[in-house]
């Protein structure tokens, strides 16, 4: 089902990898979305999660996050089963602006992802705020720590987002399409940002998006899914014509041009064809 990827000198270290799927398969029903996925993600790699809606990939983040079981195989966080809640993750979620005059502060935000799992309201003591003082400056966000965040754009919102995630220095982050409704300029910066953290950090980081093109210098792996059909590899090992022409099982055209990944040629009855032309090639939803 998919091709052994080359292994580079992230996915080669020795230890405990942050994620494993050993033969893990995922059905509803009678529609299955992808069977025996192997997959092993190691600290500080980025994986790159592709293809259209509706071909599990938000669905694999809510396995990793423990909220869909697998129908068979099996997934590990750090050695062990996963489990709700887990301290070890951070999460980034599709960007959804907050309705006007919420109250929470940006530095709320941040304060729940440092002790928001805690029993109680949180509370924040000297060492807490200057947690979340690090945090807010390491995200850009120190200006308006103290503004609601309803008041904020939506780029402003996800770097927020962002500081929240990292809080509780989690061992692997999850981005489930945090590009989605920014502009290109706002794309560049929260995805850079991201980098940014997982290098100081050594985090491994699984990003789910329609547009590889804000993050294709920063990708290590990509898993493509479509069709029931999944590729493990480089971006120059899967976004190839020959590779996704079998997965949807048509024929596809991969155009490099001044860095850029554009993909031509997905039918319509695949529902996809505004993605491939326009999402990987780095346009608006």
């Amino acid at each position: 089902m998919t091709t052994a990827p080359t292994r580079d000198p992230i996915t080669a270290t020795s230890g405990t990898p942050v994620l494993s799927l050993r033969s893990a398969t995922l059905s509803f029903g009678d529609r299955e979305l992808w069977r025996n996925l192997n997959l092993e993600v190691r600290a500080g790699e980025f994986l790159a999660v592709l293809g259209p809606n509706g071909t599990g990939k938000t669905s694999l983040l809510k396995t990793i996050l423990g909220q869909q079981k697998l129908t068979s195989g099996s997934i590990e966080l750090l050695g062990g089963p996963v489990s709700r809640g887990s301290r070890q993750i951070g999460y980034i979620p599709q960007q959804k602006l907050l309705e006007p005059g919420t109250p929470l502060r940006a530095r709320d935000l941040v304060t729940f992802g440092v002790n928001g799992h805690r029993w109680g309201l949180p509370i924040s003591s000297a060492a807490v705020r200057r947690h979340v003082d690090e945090i807010l400056e390491a995200v850009g966000a120190t200006e308006y720590a103290n503004v609601p965040v309803s008041t904020l754009s939506g780029g402003e919102q996800q770097r927020i987002r962002v500081g929240q995630s990292i809080a509780g220095s989690p061992r692997l982050l999850l981005c489930d399409e945090p590009l989605l409704s920014l502009d290109l300029h706002h794309q560049r910066q929260v995805s850079e940002l991201i980098d940014e953290q997982r290098r100081a950090s050594n985090a491994a980081v699984v990003f789910v998006t329609h547009d590889v093109n804000p993050i294709l210098g920063m990708v290590d792996r990509v898993l493509y899914l479509a069709g029931g059909r999944f590729r493990i590899g480089t971006p120059d090992e899967v976004l190839r014509s020959e590779v996704l022409s079998y997965m949807y099982d048509t024929p596809i055209e991969v155009i490099r041009s001044r860095g850029r990944i554009i993909v031509i040629g997905a039918p319509e009855g695949y529902g996809m064809h505004d993605h491939l032309e326009h999402h990987v090639a780095g346009g608006t939803r």
